[in-house]
Order: C-alpha cells, then structure tokens, then sequence
C-alpha cells in the first residue's frame, strides 16, 4: 500500500518532560526555570509574545517617527503664510529657505536617528536579559 503524498506533517510540542540542571550564570543570576522562555527564542520561534515584542518596537518607531512629522509639519507649513504676509521680504524669503530651515531640520533628524537607536537598544536589552 504507498503513501498518500498528501499527507501532512505533523509537529508535535510540548512541555519537555527532563530538563537538565544550568549551571549558575555569570553575573550572579539564577538560572532560567523550566517552562519560562528567553524573549529571544520568542521572537525567533515567531510565538505570540515574540510577536507582540516586535510590534511593541515598531509601534514606539512609529511613535517616533508621527513625533518628527508633526514637528516638520508645525516647522514648515506655516512658512508660506508668513512669506505671503511680507509683500517685499524676498531676500529674507531666501535666508530663511536657504540658511534658516536647515539646522532645525537637522537638529530634529538627528532626534530622531537617537530615538530609533534607543528604541532599538530597549529592545536588545529586553531579548538578552541585561
């Protein structure tokens, strides 16, 4: 009788039934308990809370990121309004768009690249346990 090629594998899981002593840690930390899982094999087992450790960072990315918008949005869309307000401010209409909006601009994105960094370190810290 052969074998059916639609047959589907199934894995099987469970709670392991031995678990072997670790020896104590470095750093003076007990050892994991059986049945408590590092975050990392979490997010690499693709778990629900790894899962929902990944969606917390990009959720704070996002944050971030909403962040920097509204203050480019405040920082830039008004300029038109105050350039139409100054009928003979062509020469300062220059200084600004040339000279004026750039370190804001660059103050807010370096902002934001440390706040990226951070959110990303958070999150290291948490899968390694330190």
């Amino acid at each position: 009788m052969p074998q059916d090629p639609t047959e589907r594998r199934v894995v099987v899981t469970g709670v392991p039934r031995r678990t072997l002593p670790h020896p104590r840690r470095p750093g003076g930390r007990h050892p994991l308990r059986s049945g408590h899982h590092r975050p990392r094999t979490e997010i690499d087992e693709q778990t629900t809370l790894g899962h929902t450790y990944v969606r917390s960072l990009m959720r704070s990315q996002l944050r971030a990121a909403l962040g920097v918008f509204a203050v480019l949005v405040l920082l830039v869309a008004p300029l038109p309004l105050v350039f139409a307000a100054m009928p003979d401010g062509a020469g300062l209409e220059w200084a600004v768009l040339g000279f004026g909006i750039y370190p804001p601009l660059v103050l807010l994105a370096r902002w934001h690249v440390r706040r990226a960094e951070r959110n990303e370190q958070d999150l290291v810290r948490l899968v390694e346990d330190r």
